[in-house]
Formats: C-alpha cells, structure tokens, sequence
C-alpha cells in the first residue's frame, strides 16, 4: 500500500460539546502532527493530575484535517494509521463513527471506504482524552505520527511482511519472509509474489519468487525463503542492516508492494552462558526511559526520538526498557540504525488499577489486541531482544494474576516465538494487603545496615520507609514469603524481571538453578553494587537504571531532601520533572552519568564535580533514586578560602586533587564509597585538576575552570543541515559563557528567542527541575548556564536564523539550512562546530 504522511495542516482545539460549539471564542489552532495536547492547557497546584502529570492539567481534546478523495479511490483501499493517540481515541470519518483505541501507546488502523465521499473533501475527526489515568507525564492527543495508506483491492496488509532469521552461520543466513496479502475485490486472484533482499548499499543479495492464488474477501499467507552468503550481523557494535522488498505484479502490472529494513541476529539466554547476541555474551548496561521529548513535551518526532537515543547510547548504554509502554517506531527505528538493545514492554497495569481511571477498566477487553499490536509493531526490528509483559503488577503475587501473566506470555510467543519474554516484577507488590505486617516484623539482621530493618521504616510510616528504601526493599525482596508468591508468575517467563530485586539474585541462583534474571529497574544510586553481581554472575544479564533520562511529571522523586524538608514520594507545585535521570530533559549529562561510565569499565579519566557550598554543613549522599547534590563548575559566588567538597569518580587507586597548579590533596579512591574520591578544598578561582593514579601511574586528570565575567550568549546546533520534513528537528544549545567559553552557572538570566525562515520554535525551556515557565513560550530562564530552543521545519526549504536575546548580553545568532539531504535519515550530518554562529 503506498503510505503517505498525514500530520499537516490539523486543526486542533479543547474538546467541546455540540452545544458549546456555537458559542463564540472557540477558534481552532493549526498543527503539525505529531502535537502533544496537554502542553496547551497549562500547568497548577489545583484542578491538575498533581505531582504524577508534573502539574499538568488533564482535558479532552479535538483534531480535524480535510483532504480530497479522489473518484479513483473508489476502486481501491483506504485505511488511515495511527502509531499513537493518548488516549481513548474515537474517530469520526464525515462525521460518522469510523473507528476507536482505548490504549494510549498502541498503533492502529482505521478502514475509512465505508465513510468516504468519492470526488468531494473530506473531513476526519479524532476526539482524545487524559483524566487520573497516569503516574507519569503521558501527554495527549495525537503525539505519534498518522499516515494514509492507499492501495488496491489485492494488496499487502499494513503489517503484513514480517522477517525472521532462524538459520544464521558465517557462511549462510536464511531469511524466512511471511506476506500476507489480502483480496478484498469480487473474484479470485493469482499474483506473482517477489521477494528481493538488499544490503546497506542498495545490492541485491537474494531473492525468491512465488505465486499465491487468493479467492474474494481472503486472507492468505505466502512464505519465503532467501539465503544470504557472507551476512552482516546485527548487533550492538555493528548494526548492519539489509532491506526486504515485496512486490505483487499481476496481468495488469505491479499490484502492490511493501518493504521493511531487518537486521540478521540471533538472541539467547541461560544460567551458564548469559544473553548471547550471535552467539557472543553480553552484558546490559540498561536505561529505563519514559517516552517524553522533555522540552517538546510528548511529540513523537523522529528526530528527537533518535537524539535520546544518540546520547544514551554515547553516556555508555547499550539497552533501553521502555517504561512502561511500547516504544515509538521512529525510537525502534534509531535503536536498529544505531546499535541499541531493547526491551519493549506492555502494560503498567492489567486488571487492578493504580490511579482513578487507568487501563484496567479496559484490560479485559482490549489486551489481545495491544500485544497483538506491539508484536506487530516490532516484529522486523533487530534491535528489540525482549517483550515486557508488565511492570510492576499488583496481582502479580497471586494464582490469577500468574494466570494472566501465562496468557499474556504466550499470546506473544504464539507471534513471535524469536525474542525472550520478561516481567518487570516488584516483589513487593506480591505482598499486597500483607506488607504492613512484614515491614513491622524484626528483620533488622537481613536489612544489612546499621540494623535499620523493615521494622524499623514501618514505625514511622510510608515517609520513614521513602527514607530508607534501599535498606528495606532488598530485604523485604529477599523474603521466603516473596519467593513464594512470584514463583509461578516467574516460572512461565524466559527471563525474570526484577525491579528492585537484587536481593533475590544470589537467592534465584540457589533455589532455581535454571531461572535467567535481569535488573529490570533498580536505583542509580547503587550501580556499583549491582554491576558486580552483572559482572560476577553469568544467570543476571544485565541491570536497567531508573532512569536513564529524566521525565516530566512524579515530580521530584529524585530530589535531595536536606534538614528540615520533608521526605516524600514527589514534590509540591511547581516541581515539573522527577530529577532522577543520568541525563536531563534537555540531554545534558549529569555527574552520575559519568559515574555509571566509570563503573561499566568504559571510561578512564577521573570526572570531577563538586557539592553545593551552601550545604556543605549537611551533604546529600546518594539514596535511591537520589545523586548527590553536586555539579561540575569551578565557579561558585562564595568568598575566596571558603571550604567546599569535591568529589572525583575514578576507576583508580588514589586521585590528586590540583588547584591552580599546585597539589592540594591526595586521597585514595573507594573508603566511603566505590569508585569515589572526596576531599575538603579552599575555594580559590582559577583551575581545578583531579588527576587519577593506578600502581603509582597517571591513568588521566579531568579539569574545571573558573568562568569570568561577563558572559555573552553562544549558540551551536546539533546539525549545520536539516531536512524539510515535520518528522525533522534542530536542537539548538543555548549558553552562557565568558570570553574563554566557559560556562558560568551561577549567573543565569532570561532569554527570549526569534526565528526567521522556514522553521518555528516547537519548545524551548531548560533542565531547571522547579518552574512555572511554559516550554511553549519564545522566552526562559538559563538554568545552571543552559537553555534548549528546539527547532522544526515548516516543510519548504530555505536558511533559518535564530536569534537570541539575552539581559546584559549583546544579541546572539546563528544560521543553519533546511535541505534535501541526499541517503540521510534524520540524523545525517552532525555538527563538527557552531554552524555559523555570530555573537
């Protein structure tokens, strides 16, 4: 079926009755797809979704597009997809109920030839909604992209082409290519089915022919087979891919045709050997990711999906749980071009809820056909080595809730018996109405520090237990009692998911000889812990951190929490994100990032940061979801000899801390905690070293300088050409430097940004965890010396100059093309400088 975009020219407006319709003022706004609706509708400490939205007000909403039928398509088939809408979407075709999706996440199809008016315009509606129905910031309305797919009465089905690759030596892969192709005209068909595969530069390396005989209104499958000689494997280093191509030719010519990029690779695992990717083991080093675009909020754009990618993947990360609903396409899309593992997962919930009006009411029903759609929807991409059936499951310790977990499991291998099935389980979940009980019983020997057991978090409530769950959590986790109650639902998977469950990993090993576990989800806070037991034990394949990027909305979950300020599960308004990632919203790295670097083993120079001097008389430690309250700047507004903390992470044996060329201290590495150096220094401006020492030699020495004053404004991209295409993006890095370039954080003041030429300024804002600045206005304020305009093209060609104002600074700008970009996916040509920046 030919696939065309549909996202332009929709026009977009709050959801009103027909009779609040006719009262004035209810103008609509013209978007581009993908468009995040809750965006628009602000942010408050009252009539919002509170701290689970970031604030953000919930609504329902509208979107309608015209488009010309032509008296053409009378003959054929017309089907509208959806890769997201968030949520409950009802769709209208000439004002006619055409079609709905309760899932929020899933893709779907919508057959429009019932509702059509052939030779006439046309108009679709699509009506969303978000109430209470989230822990997160989903975003809403049409936020992943729609295409119009066009094809003949005889044609393939939008998900029809699936590829597996069950035979894979160095000499031979055997490409196993499925088609189904559907006749939905008046009498019996015969067409030729050819199969052509190509490699990454376009070369035919097999091909197939075939004939299929379809008699009026069936479905049939035709299978292939293609036998490729010397294949490039897929893996994480080497993310070659090929292109499989089907064409369906008739006595009147081509008929249809349909192609799909796949990667030859073969996935395993068990308790001796581990995952193994080809063949080879392999370790994940794993990043939960909500599916947020921070500053763009919840818009799917190809580009933006690829950025995060990008960098999780440079920050030393080689896997991704998408937490915790399916993936974007275009984000599977940048994980297969890139090299990038992932676990694609589910449902946060099946039959029991977790807010007011979540999808369990809709679980029941419409279950088989979200897995069937996330099956679908990832089958061809090499990249996705696990399904998610769940996360954290409330039923998931009892008999039904094992029974759902079986049929969820093997509804999916029924589709796709090539991948490994997981669950993200929380044991503590498993202990449902008796956790109460458990947190008052005496654990304190098993809790394994400072006697601070289970016993001891419950008798100051849920608060005390937030305050200690890296304590109480493994040793509730590492209970018979949980061992019990998960066996059944842990037994039916391939893989065992354990969020928080490290504890139970050197228990599984004894106990279940045979179970494959991976960290599913565990605290950043304890890497080097956890990466240990990876290393150390080839059943635990790989651990995946909350989170690898931070989020909007559970509004301060990882915020440091200093005398006086209470501790709890989030933050009051105006927290905007969780504050718990490696890497901000705007894609900067934080200093656990570079931490986490040194612990993997692929970073050897020491990093330096150092701790907020005002509160050096009560320094935050790391505590769950929490780094310390540290940041990697010499410059700080205290007087000259004020005693500040520093902290260098290194894979050393000693680190030297230098100022201004002269040695102020030499401590060893890892006495309070692995992979740590700290010291008490005198602030004096100028320059910072800190330099490492393995056996007595230098391994490397990281710096910090002091910034001057004053600061001007610089601006750099991230690419010096764009394409002129909606799904494409600039991100555009806005900071406040002296005149050697070195960012000064502590004099941060408001900028306002212009654009000329054909692009527009799709969100703008900065990493700054408490606002009430709105990422859809042209102005913010720096954060810690940073600021991320976010660029998008209006679909015409041309130059586009940004400029940006900044109090005390003389005006800033820079230019950049949109273009044609000749065999480039949205990612093409990375900047090497500032593409053309003036100040």
């Amino acid at each position: 079926m030919i696939r065309q975009s549909f996202g332009a020219a929709w026009r977009f407006s709050p959801w009103k009755s027909t009779f609040e319709a006719f009262a004035p003022g209810n103008a609509a706004e013209v978007v581009t797809l993908p468009h995040d609706a809750m965006l628009t509708g602000g942010r408050s400490a009252e009539g919002s979704e509170g701290m689970h939205t970031g604030y953000h007000r919930a609504g329902s909403w509208q979107y309608e597009k015209d488009f010309e039928v032509p008296e053409a398509w009378a003959t054929k088939r017309v089907t509208f997809e959806f890769e997201g809408v968030y949520r409950d979407a009802m769709v209208y075709i000439n004002g006619a109920f055409a079609g709905q999706w309760a899932n929020g996440y899933s893709t779907f199809h919508v057959q429009a030839d019932p509702y059509l008016l052939y030779g006439q315009t046309n108009t679709i509606k699509v009506e969303a909604r978000s109430h209470r129905d989230s822990r997160w910031y989903t975003g809403a309305g049409i936020y992943r992209p729609v295409h119009l797919l066009i094809g003949e009465l005889v044609h393939i089905t939008p998900t029809g082409l699936r590829v597996t690759t069950p035979e894979v030596d160095a000499e031979l892969a055997v490409a196993a290519v499925s088609t189904q192709i559907r006749n939905e005209g008046i009498g019996t068909r015969t067409v030729a089915v050819v199969l052509e595969v190509r490699d990454s530069r376009g070369d035919i390396v097999a091909t197939d022919h075939a004939r299929a005989t379809v008699l009026a209104g069936e479905q049939v499958t035709v299978r292939q087979r293609a036998y490729i000689h010397d294949p490039l494997l897929w893996d994480v280093d080497n993310p070659n891919l090929y292109t499989a191509t089907v064409r369906l030719t008739g006595a009147e010519g081509q008929v249809d045709e349909a192609g799909t990029t796949f990667g030859i690779r073969t996935v395993s695992a068990d308790p001796v050997r581990g995952l193994r990717i080809n063949g080879r083991p392999v370790k994940l080093r794993g990043a939960c990711v909500h599916h947020d675009n921070g500053v763009i909020g919840a818009a799917g754009i190809a580009r933006a999906e690829e950025r995060r990618v990008q960098l999780l993947k440079a920050a030393g990360f080689n896997a991704i749980r998408s937490a915790h609903n399916p993936l974007s396409t275009a984000m599977l899309e940048a994980c297969d071009r890139l090299g990038m593992l992932v676990m694609d997962e589910t449902f946060d919930m099946w039959t029991r809820k977790k807010t007011d009006d979540d999808y369990a009411r809709h679980f029941p029903e419409w279950w088989e056909r979200d897995v069937d759609a996330l099956v679908a929807k990832d089958f061809n991409h090499p990249s996705v080595i696990m399904y998610s059936i769940g996360n954290e499951i409330l039923e998931i310790g009892t008999p039904h809730g094992a029974r759902w977990g079986r049929r969820l499991a093997e509804r999916v291998r029924a589709q796709d018996p090539t991948r490994l099935v997981t669950n993200a389980i929380n044991g503590m979940m498993a202990l449902d109405g008796d956790l109460s009980q458990i947190l008052t019983q005496d654990q304190s020997g098993d809790a394994g520090t400072d006697g601070a057991g289970p016993g001891a978090a419950a008798d100051g409530g849920f608060n005390s237990i937030l305050g200690q769950l890296t304590e109480v959590m493994p040793a509730v986790i590492a209970s018979p009692v949980v061992g019990e109650r998960i066996a059944e639902s842990a037994a039916l998977l391939d893989v065992v998911g354990l969020n928080y469950g490290e504890s139970r990993y050197l228990i599984d090993r004894e106990q279940f000889p045979n179970r494959v576990v991976v960290g599913s989800e565990t605290f950043p806070s304890l890497i080097e812990r956890y990466w240990q037991l990876v290393t150390q034990h080839p059943h635990v394949i790989g651990d995946f951190t909350w989170t690898g990027w931070d989020y909007l909305g559970e509004a301060g979950l990882g915020r440091v929490v200093y005398p006086g300020e209470e501790v709890a599960f989030g933050a009051p308004f105006p927290w905007l994100t969780a504050s718990a990632g490696d890497i901000d919203i705007t894609g900067r790295r934080r200093p656990v990032s570079y931490y986490r670097e040194i612990v993997y083993g692929l970073r050897t120079e020491p990093y330096l940061a150092v701790q907020r001097p005002e509160h050096r008389e009560h320094p935050a430690r790391p505590q769950a979801w929490t780094w310390t309250d540290t940041v990697a700047s010499w410059t700080w507004d205290v007087p000259p000899g004020t005693t500040v903390t520093v902290e260098a992470y290194a894979d050393a044996d000693e680190v030297e801390f230098v100022l201004n060329g002269t040695p102020a201290a030499r401590v060893p590495v890892g006495t309070g905690k692995a992979y740590v150096a700290t010291a008490d220094l005198p602030y004096e401006p100028g320059t910072l070293e800190a330099v490492g020492y393995r056996a007595g030699a230098q391994i490397g020495r990281c710096r910090l300088v002091t910034a001057d004053s004053p600061v001007r404004v610089r601006l750099s991209t991230d690419r010096e050409q764009i394409r002129p295409d909606h799904q494409d993006l600039a991100f555009l890095d806005i900071a406040l430097v002296d005149e050697h370039g070195t960012v000064n954080p502590h004099l941060d003041r408001a900028v306002t940004v212009e654009v000329s030429g054909p692009a527009l300024l799709q969100g703008l804002g900065t990493a700054r965890p408490v606002t009430e600045e709105s990422f859809l206005a042209a102005a913010c304020t720096t954060y810690q010396g940073h600021a991320l305009a976010v660029l998008r093209p209006d679909g015409t060609e041309g130059a586009v100059t940004v400029t940006v104002h900044a109090e005390g600074c003389p005006p800033a700008a820079i230019t950049f093309a949109v273009g044609d970009l000749a065999e480039a996916g949205p990612g093409a040509q990375p900047l090497s400088g500032d593409a053309r920046a003036q100040a």
